[in-house]
């Protein structure tokens, strides 16, 4: 069928342009609220690019999986479940929840090392200098263009399929209309708009779940499922997969895919500042469990979702549409309900759309469409909020005007948001016109990006980690990862390197393996062969008030050739301790590293390894009862990750709930006196 006849074009411009619009005043009038009942306001630059530090743990699992629920993730998850079958929905979420879990540990040697940081380049500088800031903020950059431009490309390619509207004014419309609410509200009301995204995105995927395996006409039960993609296996076999089937785990091209997915989310979790911006956000002592929680609840938003609409993609080429004249999939006469898809249409994850449309017609195209805009606004509220950051802190601060004052700052903070909305919509474009593809973009960010990953970890860390090694392995390796994939792709393809040809499963194995390893390699053996012995006092000086009060004192005093003093950018520095807080115990966070250490890695051995790896050399192709349990236990864990970060974030705000409520209560019925009005030793309102 034809998508684009599902919506007409003015639904896309209603959603894109409406929900922006909506959500911009609902942070208005959110943001408004907050002044007025907890005192709470982002004309702070702290509240505005770190919340003041003070989240609590639900509200930033919330954000992470909001954060981390691109395009891709439903797009990309379904399109490799409409590849490989139940083995692309595994691969996916497993290899892309790892990096949450094992950035648990990151997060708490952030709160250790570099409590006061705004990101984690201020980390770089403050260690190792400005060539490393300057090369590292290039991969910073990088990553960030990157997750941007597939937000965007997959964003409008849906929209654009969905309604017919025009790809260019997705591309800009999409970002701008998030720009307005992210410069509003800052990070704080951010975090809250991604909970009411997160909210409905559990929603709408709970009602294409129980739609496709109860209530479908087409499909309707887990058992007609497995019927369906048995039959399809017959006429359409999976190379590479245990008899052809699309319902085992031996499939050879969806572990390659395995091994690229985990390898690239290295990259777009360690080198994406808007990661590193919730952890700062959080509340030290919570950190860990934030972390721990957001990846483990984000796994089973594409697992269930490309579960459920990737592999309805496929059983709907089994099922006769009304015109045809055979029941029967092996007869020349039948005719599907819907077509197999061209590999151009996979790589656009065009899928999942494709299935909502065949399944609900306009009501499910529209619920794609909604959940859809939500997962990429989210996204890019994130990717917004992080490069403002990096532009005010890392650039115009460090290098343009140490001595900015506090307005300046804000300000600052605000048109980094609005310049890189218009340079996400520009990258969108480029990448349009010279034909790659979200799928294209997905498998190759780790080729450009891994490198980099090793020496970034061990830079927050080790204090053993080389400055000199840990440059060179990110620069090296990125060098040999795209002299891997280049070379790959010309010995297996004769020598004709182009978009298409570089895209295949082994070159971007061979580029992504390259860039990681080396950068790894090297920057590992260069430590152990010449360690520094770093003790972190400059990092956790950083922004710290004892800081800000000595800098102007010693400004005279002090070495212009020193580059670990540069980074004490003490002139953003708002924040009202006192004292060192008492969440920022070293025992503390140390105990709670140990544990974040422990869990991740355990947890990375059992989705990595435990489960998918036997299941694999078993070659079993399941049966009904085997499928059964699989599609139940993906559905249980959906409503388990709901009730983590949808009811959890409201229980653990329930005092600034009744805060609110008792300020609007008292202005209805008496007006003017519901506002917040500070003690005098008060302490923020966390969310």
């Amino acid at each position: 069928m034809s998508t684009s006849e599902v919506l007409p074009q003015g639904a896309g411009y209603g959603v894109v342009i409406g929900i922006g619009l909506f959500f911009s005043a609902f942070m208005v009038g959110l943001t408004a609220i907050q002044a007025r009942y907890t005192g709470v306001s982002p004309k702070d630059s702290e509240e505005f690019s770190s919340a003041s530090r003070s989240v609590k743990p639900g509200l930033i699992a919330s954000g992470i999986v909001s954060a981390w629920t691109w395009a891709a993730t439903l797009l990309q998850s379904s399109a490799v479940a409409y590849r490989y079958g139940i083995s692309g929905p595994w691969w996916y979420a497993a290899g892309a929840t790892v990096q949450v879990l094992l950035f648990a540990q990151l997060a708490a040697k952030l709160k250790l090392n570099a409590p006061y940081a705004h990101t984690w380049l201020e980390i770089v500088a403050a260690r190792w200098g400005t060539v490393a800031h300057l090369v590292f903020m290039g991969f910073g950059f990088a990553t960030n263009l990157i997750v941007s431009s597939m937000l965007v490309l997959g964003g409008s390619a849906t929209v654009t399929s969905l309604t017919g509207m025009s790809t260019i004014a997705a591309c800009f419309l999409i970002p701008l209309g998030v720009a307005i609410y992210v410069v509003v509200g800052g990070m704080r009301s951010t975090l809250l708009c991604d909970y009411t995204h997160t909210t409905v995105l559990f929603a709408i995927i709970l009602t294409f779940v129980f739609t496709v395996y109860a209530s479908s006409g087409s499909i309707g039960s887990i058992s007609r499922m497995h019927y369906l993609l048995s039959e399809v296996s017959k006429t359409s076999p999976v190379a590479g997969n245990a008899g052809g089937s699309y319902l085992t785990l031996r499939s050879k091209n969806g572990l390659i895919f395995g091994v690229i997915n985990l390898i690239g989310n290295f990259a777009t979790v360690f080198q994406d500042q808007a990661y590193w911006q919730r952890a700062i956000a959080s509340r030290p002592s919570t950190t860990v469990k934030a972390y721990l929680i957001g990846g483990l609840a984000w796994f089973a938003i594409p697992f269930a979702f490309s579960t459920t609409l990737g592999l309805a993609a496929v059983a709907f080429s089994a099922v006769p549409a009304a015109n045809s004249a055979s029941q029967d999939p092996l007869s020349s006469s039948f005719i599907p309900l819907l077509a197999p898809l061209s590999q151009d249409a996979i790589s656009e994850g065009l899928p999942a759309s494709l299935a909502a449309a065949t399944l609900l017609g306009k009501s499910g195209a529209a619920a794609l469409l909604i959940v859809l805009f939500l997962a990429v606004t989210s996204a890019t509220s994130a990717e917004l909020i992080a490069v403002s950051s990096i532009l005010t802190y890392d650039i115009y601060v460090r290098y343009i005007n140490p001595k900015a004052t506090e307005q300046q700052i804000l300000r600052m903070s605000h048109a980094g948001v609005v310049i890189f909305a218009l340079v996400m919509g520009i990258a969108g474009v480029i990448f349009y016109y010279i034909g790659v593809s979200m799928g294209w973009l997905y498998t190759f960010m780790g080729v450009i990006l891994g490198s980099a990953v090793c020496p970034i970890a061990l830079c927050i860390t080790w204090k053993k980690a080389s400055k000199v090694g840990c440059i060179t392995g990110a620069l090296v390796g990125f060098s040999a990862g795209i002299i891997a994939w280049l070379v790959t792709t010309s010995t297996l393809n004769q020598k004709v390197i182009n978009v298409t040809t570089s895209g295949g499963s082994y070159e971007m194995l061979a580029g992504n393996l390259a860039s990681i390893g080396v950068g790894a390699i090297i920057s590992t053996a260069a430590s152990l062969i010449w360690p520094e012995d770093y003790d972190f006092a400059s990092t956790r000086a950083i922004n710290h008030r004892s800081t800000t009060a000595s800098s102007n004192v010693n400004d005279e005093q002090e070495d212009p050739e020193s580059e670990k003093k540069v980074p004490d950018v003490s002139v953003s520095s708002v924040t009202n301790e006192a004292q060192i807080d008492p969440e920022l115990d070293p025992a503390s966070l140390n105990k709670a590293f140990k544990f974040a250490a422990r869990a991740s890695i355990v947890l990375t051995l059992v989705l990595m390894i435990l489960i998918p790896i036997p299941l694999f050399f078993a070659q079993t192709v399941y049966s009904v009862t085997g499928f059964s349990v699989w599609v139940i236990v993906g559905i249980l864990w959906t409503f388990v990750s709901a009730f983590a970060v949808v009811v959890y974030p409201l229980w653990e705000s329930r005092g600034a709930l009744l805060l609110i409520s008792r300020g609007v209560i008292k202005d209805i019925f008496s007006p003017g006196s519901g506002k917040f009005i500070a003690p005098s030793s008060m302490t923020e309102p966390g969310e």
